[in-house]
């Protein structure tokens, strides 16, 4: 199996970010397995790895799942559109306009569900509010982008859990449920540092709530052109 490709560990987190769009051109069985060799690295409570991670690549059973997604995402748009589903706290304005690109391709994502390269689905048993799993996710989306895999992490598949888990044999009764799902796939989009977040000064305090954070940082740390 060829060795991990290497990535400076700066560069994998700026630049790793949603991709809805891919090309539907597999992944290598040695890719998916250094990815997930790298996944099940992170921390997790105990050392108890209660987790499983269940690769999707049939086309009957992406087919099957086709329509239980479609179902979801329609379901949680219904709630965007009601104001139930979780709001901006800052400029609402400027959301709008990033939701308007996401549902975009988040369009082109529902209507290519079939072709997506890979489906990873996360499970988990007592995961403490994804304490002992989302590391475990990052760690999995940050070893794909090393390997120029792009994907999305979605939890929208947990409005029809028991037909996904059934559907997809999973023993409910052993205490297993499902936690996410990572679309994964070669992007057709480019990675780039994300431009629309507010700055660490913003966002952060001292001691207290509301306080100063103690050092303005204006840009992003890091960035292509300076490690290039």
């Amino acid at each position: 199996m060829p060795p991990v490709p290497s990535m400076d560990v700066h560069e994998a987190l700026y630049t790793t970010r949603m991709m809805r769009r891919m090309h539907p051109d597999a992944i290598p069985l040695d890719v998916q397995a250094r990815i997930l060799d790298a996944a099940i690295r992170a921390p997790n409570g105990g050392n108890t790895q209660r987790w499983h991670f269940l690769a999707v690549d049939d086309p009957d059973t992406k087919a099957e799942l086709a329509p239980i997604w479609r179902r979801c995402r329609e379901k949680e748009y219904t709630d965007i559109a009601a104001g139930t589903f979780a709001q901006p706290i800052h400029d609402p304005e400027n959301h709008r306009e990033t939701m308007k690109r996401i549902k975009k391709s988040g369009d082109f994502l529902t209507d290519h569900f079939t072709e997506i390269p890979l489906m990873l689905f996360v499970f988990s048993i007592d995961n403490h509010g994804g304490a002992n799993i989302y590391p475990a996710i990052w760690s999995a989306l940050l070893a794909a982008r090393a390997e120029g895999v792009g994907g999305i992490l979605t939890t929208m598949l947990r409005l029809e859990s028991d037909r996904v888990m059934e559907l997809l044999d999973v023993p409910e009764d052993e205490g297993w449920e499902l936690t996410a799902m990572l679309a994964m796939g070669y992007p057709r989009g480019k990675w780039g540092v994300a431009a629309n977040r507010r700055p660490v000064d913003e966002v952060s305090s001292r001691n207290r709530w509301g306080s100063e954070f103690g050092v303005s940082v204006p840009e992003p740390l890091w960035s292509e052109k300076s490690h290039s």
